[in-house]
């Protein structure tokens, strides 16, 4: 047995890890035991832990097919988006859709339908994912796409591995001219203003606010709004490469730092700080490499290791777009006094989901990080019953604790999603952590 965790590094829990080499090997990981595949270990809380087993599908790495006339590209699910940014970016192709960091499998973002910058006005990944090979838990192979088993491709996208094994994908890349992004700040000096910026770059191809949140009274949800577009190739300068790898991390946080850097203080003074550097380079648009524009944490190795060795959790919301404002507000109002949030709070703008699960829904994400603390889980609580009044729900990628209770009335098709895994899988053979904790028959 081994002690795996997510990104959040809580829970940290006992599994079977395995790695399979072969797609019949795939098959035998899940002989006699349940689990679920797993892919860089990106997902912060414990959806990528299987319950006895948990299969880690990173061997799977190889490019099956591109055509570069059309960007269509067939590759085994573990994948890095990294890997398909350092081998298609010189030959001018990006993903059309990338989390927060390039370190994440293929599977794994289709599994999460993760979103970007971009959700408001081209949706998620699996939007541009045109087929699935995927592995049932009843041991059949099985192709899908939105003609072929329509229903299960649209259980998987978004399905947290639910639906079986991500095998192999055959997905959409952009044609670019170039690695970089023409990037204009401006900065928002209340939540009013936030939401205001943000509605006025629905035109924007990308869009993401940095939120100072323990910022109170009238600067309550100070923030700085970034907008992006690709830059053109006339719009470099003559000694700026098109594209260029991304580089391993300069920086990293060697060891699990003190619970007490991450305090009232500190995190104010960075926001400070923050906010002003910013809001220096409002006016104007300056070209910022696809790097630090999408990927500004991948910037800092093991960054998780900021919060400690207890971990730290992710509320990442989304609230639906009327009376989001109000609530965002109420929510910000509440961190601001406990004190303890994290520099790193994020408000973006989301359009309709494309899964039977996906998380994204008209409207307005929040995420902000939280030191793992006893007193942290029921101020989490609280937030969620914000959510929940409000017809809002939390990640699935990013949460560690949320309810029952709150994860069912945040997603309306939980009962299809159910029965089209119940058809694949009657013996329950794929389960997770999570699937555990939200989804599965309470067994005694």
């Amino acid at each position: 047995m081994t002690l795996v965790s997510g990104w959040g590094r809580f829970p940290v829990v006992d599994t079977d890890l395995v790695r399979p080499r072969s797609f019949p090997a795939v098959g035998e990981a899940f002989a006699g035991a349940s689990g679920v595949a797993r892919g860089n270990g990106r997902a912060y809380g414990d959806a990528g832990i299987g319950l006895a087993r948990t299969v880690d599908m990173t061997a799977f790495d190889r490019v099956r097919s591109f055509d570069p006339d059309t960007g269509r590209i067939r590759l085994e699910a573990g994948m890095l988006l990294s890997d398909i940014i350092d081998t298609f970016g010189p030959r001018g192709f990006l993903p059309f859709v990338v989390p927060g960091t390039r370190f994440v499998t293929v599977g794994g973002a289709i599994a999460a339908d993760v979103h970007g910058k971009n959700h408001h006005c081209e949706g998620g990944f699996g939007r541009y994912v045109d087929g699935i090979l995927l592995r049932t838990g009843q041991g059949e192979t099985i192709e899908l796409s939105r003609d072929e088993n329509a229903d299960v491709f649209r259980a998987t996208v978004g399905g947290m591995g639910l639906t079986g094994v991500i095998l192999e994908a055959t997905m959409r890349l952009r044609r670019v001219e170039t690695g970089w992004i023409r990037e204009r700040v401006i900065p928002a000096a209340n939540l009013r203003d936030a939401v205001t910026a943000l509605d006025g770059g629905d035109s924007s191809t990308y869009s993401v606010a940095w939120i100072d949140c323990v910022a109170t009274g009238e600067n309550l949800g100070r923030s700085l709004i970034y907008l992006g577009e690709h830059a053109r190739a006339d719009e470099l300068p003559a000694d700026a490469a098109p594209f260029s790898r991304g580089r391993d991390p300069r920086l990293s946080v060697p060891v699990d730092l003190p619970s007490l850097t991450l305090n009232r203080y500190s995190v104010r003074a960075f926001n400070e700080l923050y906010y002003r550097m910013g809001a220096r380079r409002a006016g104007g648009s300056h070209l910022v490499s696809i790097f630090p524009y999408f990927f500004p944490l991948d910037g800092v190795g093991a960054w998780n290791r900021i919060y400690g060795r207890r971990g730290f959790l992710q509320h990442q919301c989304v609230i639906p777009q009327t009376g989001a404002r109000e609530v965002l507000g109420e929510i910000l109002e509440r961190i601001a006094r406990r004190g303890d949030a994290s520099f790193l709070a994020v408000l973006k703008k989301l359009g309709e989901g494309d899964g039977l699960m996906s998380f994204p829904l008209p409207g307005y994400t929040l995420a902000l990080d939280f030191p793992m603390t006893p007193s942290i889980l029921p101020f989490l609580d609280e937030l969620d019953r914000l959510v929940v009044a409000a017809g809002g729900r939390l990640y699935l990628a990013k949460d560690a604790r949320q309810s029952r209770a709150t994860f069912e009335a945040g997603y309306p098709a939980l009962q299809r999603f159910n029965g089209i895994r119940r058809s694949l899988d009657p013996d329950g053979k794929i389960r997770s952590r999570l699937s555990q904790r939200l989804l599965d028959e309470v067994r005694p």
